[in-house]
């Protein structure tokens, strides 16, 4: 029998990734997936496709998505698990999220122009996706295809990145109304990449804002780098989670399953979705 492994974190064509809700099903199916949640960036649009073709591959679902907030200027970003996905609650914070998204994204269009980058909406919205989060790897990607970059990864470096000369901020929701409102919508607030947040004082004050769990397991991080995570969760009663955050193209680095969880934490994950019901 396979062990039982569980990417908790990956994005489809509904928000930055470059697999379609249909290919991740069927990619987490050839590499031997038990369990997966699609975490979007504001958006659950990816469920109504997956949930079906995953029964049919015997994958297990659990449903997810990503929000991102700020805590005190620093970027946080929010995994949301086991919530029902019809919550009005979550889909108008959905909602609110891509109206910020679309703002900041014309903030970023004007800024690239001055520098000379023109680039139109409708060069990188695909209005037959409804439910898409759009943001700026969307942009990144028309810039590759108007040959302004060679890649996706040198529009963030040069332009697109924070604190670049096309960086635009945007309004934002904080890191403790988003978890609230992941509670609200009678779903668990995990703390994401956890590895990638590089001050202590900001880290302490985000677990003492009632979150649920950790992403412990992260992309290619190795074993050591995700003790200091274990560690923590374990002290703190809190969930170990863990995924890779496959982007696809977008992190051609990063592969499905390449971090994961066990049947155990799965399981805890789907027994809160029950008990909601």
């Amino acid at each position: 029998m396979k062990p039982f492994r569980a990417d908790l974190h990956c994005h489809t064509t509904c928000s930055d990734g470059s697999a379609s809700p249909i290919e991740i099903i069927e990619l987490a199916h050839q590499i031997g997936l038990s369990g997966l949640s699609i975490t979007d960036h504001d958006s659950v649009a990816a469920y109504k496709d997956a949930l079906p073709f995953a029964a049919q591959k015997n994958i297990e679902m659990i449903s997810g998505a990503e929000f991102s907030s700020v805590h005190k200027g620093y970027s946080i970003h929010i995994l949301a698990y086991s919530f029902p996905l019809d919550s009005p609650v979550i889909q108008e914070f959905c909602k609110k999220h891509h109206q910020r998204r679309g703002n900041r994204n014309r903030d970023i269009l004007l800024l690239l122009a001055k520098n000379g980058m023109p680039i139109k909406e409708e060069d990188f919205i695909d209005p037959s996706l409804k439910g898409q989060t759009i943001g700026r790897p969307h942009i990144a990607r028309a810039m590759v295809k108007k040959g302004y970059v060679v890649s996706a990864q040198e529009a963030f470096k040069k332009y697109l990145g924070e604190g670049k000369s096309c960086y635009a901020p945007g309004e934002s929701f904080s890191t403790e109304e988003t978890i609230d409102i992941i509670h609200q919508a009678k779903g668990l607030a995990v703390i994401a990449h956890p590895h990638l947040i590089d001050r202590s004082k900001i880290l302490n004050e985000i677990l003492d804002l009632k979150v649920d769990g950790i992403e412990c397991f992260y992309a290619k991080f190795p074993s050591a780098a995700n003790q200091r995570w274990i560690k923590i969760a374990e002290q703190k009663g809190l969930l170990k989670s863990g995924g890779s955050d496959f982007h696809g193209d977008l992190k051609p680095h990063i592969n499905l399953g390449s971090s994961y969880v066990d049947e155990g934490i799965f399981r805890a994950l789907q027994k809160h979705f029950l008990e909601q019901l």
